[in-house]
């Protein structure tokens, strides 16, 4: 690939370069660059949104370029205070370890197995001792730290910053140093902490990386980052059928900015055509957004897995197909079973039995395809249907009684 075409490829979906020429006549030595991303363990499992950086970082490798996954298993336990207006509890040793053998496990689903390098930053920051620590800190001001947005306000609002938090950039930006680091990778909101990695690098002898930021993913509510505690994300350990009601769920707008993050099967030439033949009515956008389901439903499991996703979806929305292709999921209910609406909560069809009867009222809600009429109905144990609410929202399942 030309130099041209591999930076077009590396600027997909990218935020920012710096500094994008930098980057150019590195490119151009025709050797592999050493491209870095870090991830802190401080939860067990990864969602598509941790996987834009995932992404990139796979587009390095597969244009001949050196990855290295680096687990910040130090770094995780000073706790990383990007974004947030508290000091974060410090993850233990044990935690982070046991986060970081999950993390190893799940990232080959996107990255080569042969071309990464997964490093650990208490390789070198074990081996520091207090007057290591010390020089590195001697390297910034105070003043340079609280010029960091969230520090900036925390500083404002009179609310603790503790010491240790203001080694975090520190810490991180020596690991560019350790790793001799050509190419750093990060969210947007890792900004300052990347651009900490130059200064380092440049103040031990070595040339100053390019830094790559990539957008943080909105999660399926279009609107906030995607994020477990939210409750607005697909994880890419989730089941296939999963991965691909979900991606249904999102809207027409979202699934642009999804196929320009995630997709590797769409290019920037082929999403553009798709976008005209939308607009002009020769294309269903609901196609689209199938396709990306179904490339993601195949990265995280396989081409298998994700047509068995695909056909359940077929069939509980448009009647396609065999509804036993859905995974059957259990509820239980009570001896005497239930009405509808108390059936579609207990289900997590709806928030709550008034909305189910909304619903019902709406004539919004089907089981086996067939419009639900009598909303008195009581469903006893033994019962196995597809409920759905709407076009997007259903679910197999059989009622038993709780043991």
């Amino acid at each position: 690939m030309s130099t041209h075409d591999a930076l077009e490829l590396i600027g997909r979906g990218a935020d920012e370069i710096l500094k994008r020429d930098e980057l150019e006549a590195r490119l151009k030595l025709g050797r592999p660059l050493r491209v870095k991303a870090g991830f802190d363990p401080t939860a067990p499992d990864l969602h598509i949104g941790h996987t834009v950086l995932l992404n990139k970082m796979r587009q390095f490798q597969d244009l001949g370029h050196q990855v290295i996954f680096l687990i910040g298993d130090f770094t995780g336990m000073i706790g990383d205070p990007t974004g947030k207006n508290a000091t974060r509890k410090p993850l233990t040793r044990e935690d982070v370890l046991a986060n970081a053998q999950t993390y190893a496990d799940q990232v080959f689903k996107v990255l080569d197995r042969e071309r990464t390098e997964v490093r650990f930053n208490s390789e070198w920051f074990g081996k520091m001792g207090a007057a290591d620590m010390i020089r590195l800190a001697a390297q910034h001001t105070v003043a340079r730290m609280l010029e960091r947005d969230d520090f900036a306000k925390r500083y404002a609002a009179q609310q603790p910053i503790a010491i240790h938090e203001f080694l975090y950039p520190l810490v991180q930006g020596y690991d560019s140093v350790a790793l001799e680091a050509d190419v750093e990778l990060g969210g947007t909101d890792q900004k300052f902490n990347l651009l900490m990695g130059r200064g380092l690098q440049e103040s031990h002898g070595q040339a100053p990386q390019i830094v790559l930021t990539m957008p943080l993913l909105e999660g399926l509510d279009g609107v906030q980052k995607m994020s477990k505690s939210l409750g607005n994300y697909i994880g890419i350990d989730e089941p296939a059928i999963d991965i691909v009601t979900k991606t249904m769920k999102i809207d027409d707008v979202l699934m642009w900015r999804w196929i320009d993050l995630l997709s590797f099967d769409i290019g920037v030439a082929e999403a553009a055509t798709l976008k005209r033949d939308i607009e002009a009515g020769q294309l269903n956008p609901r196609d689209v957004k199938l396709r990306l389901a179904r490339e993601l439903a195949a990265r995280f499991h396989d081409a298998a897995a994700a047509e068995l996703a695909v056909a359940g979806w077929n069939a509980a929305v448009r009647g396609q197909g065999d509804t036993a292709q859905l995974p059957l999921n259990e509820v239980v209910v009570p001896p005497e079973g239930l009405r509808i609406a108390a059936l579609l909560t207990a289900a997590g069809l709806t928030p709550s039995n008034s909305e189910a009867n909304r619903k019902l009222k709406e004539r919004a809600v089907r089981i086996d395809g067939e419009v639900a009429e009598d909303p008195q109905r009581v469903f006893e144990p033994g019962f196995e249907a597809v409920l759905a609410v709407g076009k997007r929202n259903f679910a197999r399942i059989r009622l038993v009684v709780a043991a």
